[in-house]
């Protein structure tokens, strides 16, 4: 339970009241274990609910104090705190143990774990699987990272009681405070540039994304993209792989059959291509490694052939929001990285016959811009530019391509109305955090889709 100092003298300290914050003070009050919480800001967002279910519990707000992260029995960090903040790096170098509550959890979990990391693709992969698992009757616990109402923290997902499944979505963050995460089944979807104002360098982030291997008992690699690969000398008991070639045994891949492409493993066809009501080639890419996920945890094909004929996707992921005179509008507000925006770009210029207009902008995160000139170049028009890091986004793209500013979402959706023509798309992919203008990246996509919707 929480108590005071005068009470006790070993405690654990939990860094950040969000989400993650308030479900550590959570468990560590249901088994007794003392606590205290420190943030840096003076109204962190669950500090209201904070207040009223511990309201003896001792905070810090306003700063991170000091003498009582070294007097710490144990830290446990916040995704939103990194390793290297000063106070942090501190503590570190006396000698203070710092977990996270994915470490946490993965040593009270009593059921099977599978866990998912990535730079795009996550939520989908995470969301598809635990739908496939229900379909086959399963009890399944899904949380982590993943966005949504639905969503928990990992601690609070104990709180439901037993599971016969536990679904993760992990971000780098989370990864960076977990030493042993032992999961079930854990696969890297892939990797491309993010978060680059938190790591030095891609070989930093892509080191704390490997950590969900660790202890892991079966792995999931996409061929595709050899940042999947696990590094170092890990054994694992089972291993598959997916991707788009021509799958061998314990892969997974497209196949030829009856002159359609269908999904196979080995020589087992699944199902055809045509009948996964997801969209896209990436998406392609997220079923496959849905597939090869739920295999490994034992969900019975059936359910999973199942799901995949009716599962339609996630808001703010290349989403139609509404036609109007010949213009289609897809919100993939998602998109908060190049990488995502790259995929949403193909994607939405497959099913496009004309070209793109393309809203981007937002906060940057030190990203390098200028993968996205190729496509910038052979599918888009213009790109309307809003947020933080508009001027950054302009320097990049120069002259490639027509660039026009927008104040706001509104402004940048009528100017994108104004620019598009019969058989024209105008996209929302900001390949940028979106924390700027909007609460988070879901905000941003129902602003823009009530600004198309309000289009006359």
């Amino acid at each position: 339970m929480a108590v005071t100092s005068a009470q006790v003298e070993k405690y654990k300290v939990i860094v950040g009241l969000g989400k993650t914050g308030l479900s550590c003070a959570r468990y560590f009050h249901s088994t007794g274990q003392a606590f205290r919480v420190v943030d840096n800001r003076f109204s962190p967002p669950c500090l209201p609910e904070f207040e009223v279910e511990f309201p003896f519990a001792e905070v810090s707000l306003g700063n991170f104090d000091q003498q009582l992260l070294l007097n710490a029995e144990e830290i446990v960090l916040s995704p939103g705190v990194g390793l290297k903040t000063p106070e942090i790096a501190a503590a570190i170098a006396a000698g203070v143990p710092v977990t996270g509550d994915i470490d946490i959890f993965s040593r009270q979990a009593t059921a099977p774990v599978v866990a998912v990391t990535g730079s795009n693709g996550k939520s989908t992969v995470v969301t598809l699987l635990a739908e496939m698992a229900r379909a086959a009757g399963m009890e399944v616990g899904v949380g982590g990272n993943l966005d949504g109402r639905a969503s928990m923290p990992a601690l609070d997902l104990l709180r439901l009681g037993p599971r016969d499944l536990y679904v993760l979505e992990l971000s780098s963050f989370q990864l960076e405070t977990t030493q042993n995460l032992r999961a079930e089944v854990a696969t890297i979807l892939n990797l491309s540039e993010d978060h680059m104002d938190r790591y030095e360098s891609m070989d930093e982030y892509k080191a704390a994304k490997q950590r969900i291997y660790r202890g892991c008992h079966q792995v999931v690699v996409n061929t595709d993209d050899a940042a999947s690969e696990p590094e170092g000398e890990t054994q694992f008991s089972r291993r598959f792989t997916y991707g788009f070639s021509e799958p061998a045994e314990q892969q997974m891949g497209i196949t030829m059959h009856e002159r359609e492409p269908w999904l196979a493993m080995g020589e087992h066809l699944v199902m055809p291509a045509r009948d996964v009501r997801l969209v896209g080639r990436h998406n392609l890419a997220n079923v496959m490694a849905a597939y090869c996920l739920g295999f490994a945890a034992g969900i019975p094909e059936s359910a999973m052939i199942a799901t995949l004929r009716e599962f339609a996707g996630l808001p703010h992921r290349c989403q139609l929001v509404r036609s109007l005179r010949g213009v289609d509008y897809y919100n993939d507000s998602k998109g908060t990285n190049v990488g995502a925006t790259l995929v949403a770009i193909q994607a939405i210029a497959e099913r496009t016959r004309g070209e793109l207009v393309l809203i981007a902008g937002g906060i940057g995160k030190d990203q390098d811009f200028s993968p996205l000139l190729p496509s910038l170049d052979r599918f888009v028009k213009r790109v309307i530019l809003i947020g933080k890091d508009a001027d950054k986004l302009a320097s990049v793209i120069g002259s490639a391509v027509d660039i026009m500013r927008a104040s706001s979402m509104e402004e940048a959706v009528a100017e994108a109305a104004e620019s598009a023509n019969s058989g024209d798309a105008v996209l929302l992919s900001p390949a940028c955090a979106s924390y700027d203008m909007f609460k988070d990246f879901a905000h941003r996509g129902r602003v823009f889709a009530a600004a198309v919707e309000a289009l006359s």
